[in-house]
């Protein structure tokens, strides 16, 4: 008997780096396969969400229901002539695109798909990871932040001040968003006590209680309700860290070009696009991992006793997965873009702020919870309801207290080009023949 990930298993589990040659070799190939059929299906998908929610029909030619439509998509880009603008850096602006896809393929080597199963038609037993590492959640994020050096490169070799400004203000954004994201996790970390993604799945198996006035109240075990303002923030920043919409900024010079890659086309655009889908698809993937449980299945499911064995958790999983992908959908067809500044004050002024205070409220619940009786699920919810309400008085706007203004400021002398352009001067309440009769009169009285 060996305990795989909390499963209890009757079959040799051999580990990580001890699988034969061609189990390597097929899980390399099935993760890709997967890769480039979601993005398929997600392109596809986006269309048919946003079409229904802004009253259209979306693609509904090409195959059953308009589902190879994604694919003929990526055949006529593949047919398209290969431009090559003239005074573009050759090397660099053929290496860009290939520099921002490989990453986002590699980032799923340490994403648990589903506890050891045997493979059908062998005798061989495997987990459905392809591999794992003390430290995967830190690699995630070293391997997704080589994919900005690509969009930097691929606007700076382009020869052109769109691209090259597109491509600033795409790498800024990702980079500032990677540190709300990144701080997002810390207290992840700090739960599961540790940064391999198959132990925090293994962490998030047991159920938690929350004791209210003498009651047990049960809760998942799932930390995106245990450290709920993380979930939040990640959430927050893994929409701004992969350039989506509303936080499209880069793609939105004016509405008229595709910023840092305006002068891409055929395979070399469809790459960075390819990028972009799988990127969601990792964020989301690491949100399931993470915040969601993996691959467990959530409840009722997880009644069932055979729910978290076999090929049921790969379910599981990819319909979490789908669910985030769901989400970056209707955020794209409900709100509009933000501005620049609106953005950059989110990331630098809200959340990475609130990251690091809630960094400090876990630590310190964690060592209370130590020191004393009592329970660290309960101080760590009571820590989240007042961080919560403090964060959103933050958004309730306060009123502009008025200007009292008296006569003598009023009747000032005025300079109509103070400013550098002349302005109308202020309204300044001159009496009429009418009141000054008025007003004369009451005095002859008094």
């Amino acid at each position: 008997m060996s305990l795989v990930a909390g499963i209890p298993l009757a079959v040799p589990d051999a580990g990580f780096g001890r699988d034969p040659w061609w189990v390597v070799g097929l899980k390399v190939l099935l993760v890709f396969v997967f890769l480039i059929v979601l993005t398929l299906f997600n392109i596809w998908w986006e269309r048919r969400v946003v079409a229904r929610m802004q009253h259209r029909i979306g693609p509904n030619v090409h195959g059953p229901q308009g589902l190879l439509q994604s694919l003929a998509d990526g055949m006529k880009l593949m047919f398209k002539e290969d431009l090559m603008p003239k005074g573009v850096d050759r090397f660099v602006f053929v290496a860009a695109p290939v520099i921002v896809s490989i990453p986002a393929f590699l980032t799923f080597a340490v994403i648990p798909f589903g506890p050891t199963v045997k493979i059908p038609f062998t005798d061989t037993y495997t987990r459905l990871q392809l591999t794992d590492m003390p430290v995967s959640v830190l690699y995630v994020m070293a391997i997704a932040s080589i994919g900005i050096y690509g969009i930097v490169l691929g606007g700076w070799s382009s020869n052109s001040t769109y691209s090259l400004l597109g491509g600033l203000r795409s790498s800024a954004q990702m980079i500032s968003y990677e540190v709300g994201m990144g701080l997002a996790l810390v207290t992840v970390f700090l739960f599961a006590g540790s940064m391999s993604t198959s132990e925090i799945v293994a962490a998030q198996g047991s159920n938690q209680s929350i004791n209210l006035f003498g009651a047990d109240i049960p809760i998942p075990g799932w930390y995106a309700f245990l450290l709920f303002p993380s979930f939040v923030i990640y959430v927050i920043s893994m929409i701004g860290e992969t350039n989506r919409a509303p936080f499209d900024l880069p793609e939105a010079e004016g509405e008229l070009v595709a910023g840092f890659l305006t002068e891409y086309s055929s395979m070399k655009y469809a790459m960075f696009f390819l990028a972009e889908y799988i990127n969601m698809a990792t964020v989301s993937a690491l949100a399931t991992t993470l915040f969601l449980g993996g691959w467990r299945a959530p409840w009722p499911i997880s009644i069932w006793d055979g729910a978290n064995s076999g090929f049921w958790p790969v379910l599981w999983f990819v319909g979490k997965m789908m669910c985030f992908i769901f989400f970056y959908i209707w955020l794209r067809g409900t709100l509009p873009r933000l501005r620049y500044d609106q953005f950059m004050k989110l990331g630098w002024k809200i959340l990475i702020p609130v990251s690091l205070g809630w960094i400090l409220l876990v630590a310190t619940v964690r060592a209370v919870g130590r020191e004393t009786t009592f329970s660290r699920t309960t101080l760590l919810v009571a820590a989240a309801v007042v961080l919560l309400i403090a964060v959103i008085t933050m958004f309730i706007p306060q009123k502009p207290k008025p200007e009292k203004l008296t006569e003598d400021d009023r009747a000032k002398d005025f300079d109509a080009f103070a400013g550098g352009f002349p302005v109308p001067p202020p309204l300044v309440h001159t009496p009429s023949r009418s009141e000054t009769e008025i007003r004369s009169k009451e005095g002859s009285r008094g």
